[in-house]
């Protein structure tokens, strides 16, 4: 399902949806929603947002990640995280925090500035998508003027540890690739888990959910794909949360 930029909002609405029904109790499991924020000018900083209603305890919150896209690693003061801990809170409380929290990051880089384009958007609501392929345009054009990508994810299969040994026999990983590049095959390895990040929490699965895009003054680009993970979660139920690999394309 491809969007233009102005569509973004659909997905805001569509994920606060999604929120309302958890916080509700109809729907089983913890899957945040997924909001991006934007890039810096010359595409070396990346921000998003997931949130959402936390499976058993009922507590909302929001995390807010800024990356370095160029390290992948979260700039310091990242990632910002605010959770409501008290029965009846409302989600729009644990954003407002996380906003407020992350501003002198945002504002330092001007995110809201260069929101860039969400590119493709693959949620967990649609059934019928593949979700370990995608096939997108960076951006909007004329079908002449479009740069055709493709991506690819493998699960790979490791050895639990920690407290994941007392739930599961083995947990997941993934290997992510791009097989076209502004519509040239390629075989560009993106990520290659070697190990399992405790961040991911008993990993189950992965998806690939988004890209959100942007082009830079001398035509090179950065991508941002949007890795849904799912994990073990209360009560055998998976959660879900978001991670973003990002890719830098040569003008």
């Amino acid at each position: 399902m491809k969007f233009c930029p102005t569509t973004a909002s659909m997905i805001a609405a569509a994920s606060a949806m999604a929120a309302a029904l958890t916080a509700s109790g109809a729907a089983a499991g913890d899957y945040a929603a997924f909001q991006p924020i934007g890039f810096s000018s010359d595409g070396n900083v990346f921000a998003f947002e997931e949130y959402g209603i936390q499976d058993g305890s009922g507590f909302p919150y929001s995390t807010i990640y800024v990356l370095d896209t160029n390290t992948d690693r979260f700039l310091p003061g990242a990632p910002v995280r605010a959770v409501e801990e008290e029965d009846g809170a409302h989600l729009h409380r644990a954003r407002r925090q996380a906003n407020k929290r992350s501003a002198p990051l945002i504002d330092a880089y001007r995110l809201h500035d260069t929101p860039g384009v969400l590119a493709a958007y693959n949620p967990v609501t649609e059934l019928d998508a593949a979700p370990r392929t995608l096939t997108y345009s960076s951006f909007p054009a004329d079908p002449s003027f479009r740069k055709i990508y493709s991506l690819k994810l493998e699960e790979k299969t490791f050895e639990p540890e920690g407290i994941c040994k007392e739930f599961l026999k083995e947990v997941k990983g993934f290997r992510l690739t791009m097989n076209k590049q502004a519509g040239k095959p390629v075989a560009q390895v993106l990520e290659d888990d070697q190990r399992i990040p405790l961040s991911r929490r008993c990993p189950t699965g992965y998806r690939i959910g988004a890209v959100v895009t942007h082009v830079n003054t001398d035509g090179s680009e950065v991508h941002a794909v949007m890795i849904l993970v799912e994990s073990l979660g209360f009560e055998g139920t998976a959660d879900g949360r978001w991670i973003a690999v990002p890719v830098r394309i040569p003008g």
